[in-house]
């Protein structure tokens, strides 16, 4: 796709919580045992009516910040599974707040970990449309409150966090080709049951996961994705400078890397300090990587989002990048 990333920023709240808050609620939780399996230390916990639409806000005005202009974004995209309403869509809301054009195209995309793949490629398709040349992929969530407090499978894993992506018009295609899937008979596996139609809820809305079906899900649809889009590219392994997988866990990702055989210089975790921030795990990896100096223009990059769903995404980006 002729487009590329420009610049990426990011929001992660106030709020750091460590092992230290896992055992004060759980004194029968062994935390060395638990963060020796996750490699997460810490994880980022959003303020008591702190919304995934605040935590945009904050980002994109970060995002501002550098060098891009309100006033040239002509698309909107807001992926997340933590909307402020049930409608209107989060995206209007957030187009308000920033003070874009009455023009920008405005939308939410209800994804949780591969979403930041497929989002790129509906805004890489809107640019090539001619329907808009710059716009913002935003993954914003706050799983943290459908999270029991008590629950080992999911509380140790989870950050809330936001980030933003100015995506724009690229004489030279940068971003592809794609693979994106979805099998839609694990969807139980991963799952808020309660709060939509089917089961309306006035209360309490909670996460469940089963955590072995999800590994064994993401052993079997990760490995195949990522070959499956090295043949669609015409491209080796060793022709990728850097893997950046969706920062599930350090378990889930040490197996994928070995079902692969890629070398550790050649992908990217974050999750030890940050968690598992769901569809903003992917950019904010690649923004820490950038600011660490591992990413350098002309870099060919691999994203790989998979989880909720199932769905799963990956694509080919070509680092240009000036952040």
């Amino acid at each position: 796709m002729n487009i590329e990333i420009g610049s990426i920023a990011y929001y992660l709240p106030e709020n750091i919580e460590s092992g230290l808050e896992l055992k004060r609620d759980n004194v029968d939780w062994n935390i060395d045992k638990i963060e020796e399996k996750t490699g997460i230390k810490t994880r980022y916990i959003s303020n008591d009516g702190q919304t995934a639409l605040d935590m945009s806000v904050i980002a994109a005005n970060f995002l501002f910040q550098n060098k891009v202009n309100p006033k040239d974004i002509d698309f909107l995209i807001f992926v997340t599974q933590s909307p402020e309403y049930i409608l209107p869509t989060t995206a209007c809301l957030l187009q308000d707040k920033l003070g874009l054009s009455k023009s920008c195209i405005a939308f939410d995309v209800n994804l949780g970990c591969s979403g930041f793949v497929y989002g790129l490629s509906i805004g890489g398709s809107l640019i090539e449309s001619g329907l808009a040349k710059s716009g913002l992929l935003v993954c914003s969530d706050t799983y943290s409150k459908y999270i029991n407090k008590n629950d080992r499978t999911c509380r140790p894993l989870f950050s809330d966090g936001a980030s933003v992506t100015h995506l724009k018009y690229s004489s030279n295609p940068r971003v592809g080709p794609f693979e994106l899937g979805t099998d839609g008979s694990g969807a139980n596996n991963l799952i808020i049951p309660h709060g939509g139609a089917r089961a309306p809820a006035h209360s309490l809305k909670e996460l469940h996961m089963s955590g072995a079906d999800v590994f064994m899900f993401s052993m079997y649809a990760v490995p195949n994705c990522v070959k499956s889009l090295l043949d669609k590219a015409n491209l080796e392994m060793e022709d990728i400078d850097l893997f950046v997988f969706h920062q599930a866990s350090k378990f889930v990702i040490d197996n994928i890397v070995r079902k692969l055989n890629i070398p550790n210089e050649n992908f990217f975790v974050n999750y030890e300090d940050v968690g598992n921030t769901v569809s903003a795990s992917i950019p904010i990896a690649l923004c820490s990587a950038n600011k660490a100096g591992i990413l350098n223009k002309g870099d060919r990059v691999m994203a790989v989002g998979f989880g909720v769903g199932y769905s799963w995404g990956a694509c080919i980006i070509e680092w240009n990048a000036n952040f």
